[in-house]
């Protein structure tokens, strides 16, 4: 957390900067919209294709095995296991939320938060990023903390969630390396390219390399030139109770579907399609495909896995923002 000294002369230099704090905001370009329309038709596609070869060999049309597949879920256990999954992961996300705010913007307590993070799951529903940017506005009008700076606290959380995932990824390859897919065998090379991406990364921005270049200095990076390797280490520390709750919970969950999946067999996996789930495709298309992919042999019952576990996780959060929604109202528009 900044001190006194540090944020006046921050704001002198913010003044001659330019106001970069826009730039995550950034709209997506024609050619973006071009690939992720791609990656969702591909995705679709896929999934038909396998789906329907999969009805085919029951001798079934689409519609009927799909909804064979339905009726054996053993839905009540799986609401149950879903609603504490993700009730939990509301709060351990709250807490990351809170302690990076903390360490670099002010002090503000956890339940101060809850409806905050809560707030910006309804927004999320459409779009993540947008849902953060939600976050930073309502900071700005409840606590007078200007954008730029939780802006530069999302992109801090976001970026950590890249390699706390990564971590996990190579951690899970470490167990269960010879029995993953052929595609897995890139893990070293990628986990060795990000430890030493890392390692560059922190070293600029605590100005040990390129010390005369000016990028780090925009107002969006503010959280970055703070950040000590500790802060990055604590981050791990506190978001990984989520994942390690999640493997634990999908390979239950998987079970009351009809499959069978240890929970080293889904370490390696989870944050791989952690990483597909943050692609912006339809009713999370993309994870859903990765699951078909992963577990080839059970097609019909990943996609509807996939289908019901992303979205009802994104709905049921959205469910918590609603249960804090009036107190949001109170404290932006009163």
């Amino acid at each position: 957390m900044k001190t006194t000294n540090q944020t006046e002369e921050e704001t002198k230099t913010s003044n001659e900067a330019p106001d970069d704090a826009g730039t995550a905001q950034k709209k997506v370009s024609p050619a973006g919209r071009i690939v992720f329309l791609i990656i969702t038709a591909l995705c679709f596609v896929y999934l038909y294709y396998r789906l329907n070869g999969a009805a085919a060999r029951e001798d079934l049309s689409l519609v009927a095995y799909m909804t064979q597949v339905f009726s054996n879920v053993a839905w009540v256990p799986w609401l149950g296991l879903m609603i504490a999954y993700s009730l939990f992961y509301f709060f351990v996300d709250t807490l990351v939320v809170t302690r990076a705010l903390n360490w670099f913007v002010a002090n503000i307590k956890y339940k101060d938060i809850l409806p905050i993070r809560a707030s910006a799951y309804i927004i999320s529903i459409f779009n993540e990023q947008i849902g953060k940017g939600a976050m930073a506005y309502y900071l700005n009008k409840r606590d007078q903390i200007p954008g730029w700076e939780v802006g530069s606290v999302m992109l801090f959380i976001m970026f950590c969630e890249v390699f706390y995932l990564l971590v996990w990824a190579s951690i899970g390859y470490m167990f269960g390396g010879s029995g993953l897919p052929e595609a897995f065998s890139l893990m070293p090379a990628i986990s060795a390219g990000a430890a030493i991406f890392f390692v560059i990364w922190l070293l600029y921005f605590q100005g040990k390399i390129l010390p005369n270049n000016t990028f780090r200095q925009r107002r969006i990076l503010d959280a970055f030139r703070q950040a000590k390797l500790k802060h990055y280490l604590m981050f791990l520390l506190l978001r990984s109770p989520a994942l390690l709750a999640a493997v634990i919970v999908y390979s239950i969950a998987l079970n009351l579907f009809g499959v069978n999946a240890s929970f080293m067999e889904l370490l390696p996996y989870l944050p791989v399609i952690f990483f597909a789930a943050a692609v912006p495709t339809p009713m999370r298309a993309a994870a859903i495909t990765f699951w078909v992919i992963l577990f080839p042999e059970n097609e019909g019952q990943m996609a509807a896995f996939g289908f019901v576990q992303h979205n009802f996780f994104i709905l049921f959060n959205a469910v918590i923002g609603l249960i804090f929604w009036r107190r949001a109202q109170r404290e932006l528009f009163n």
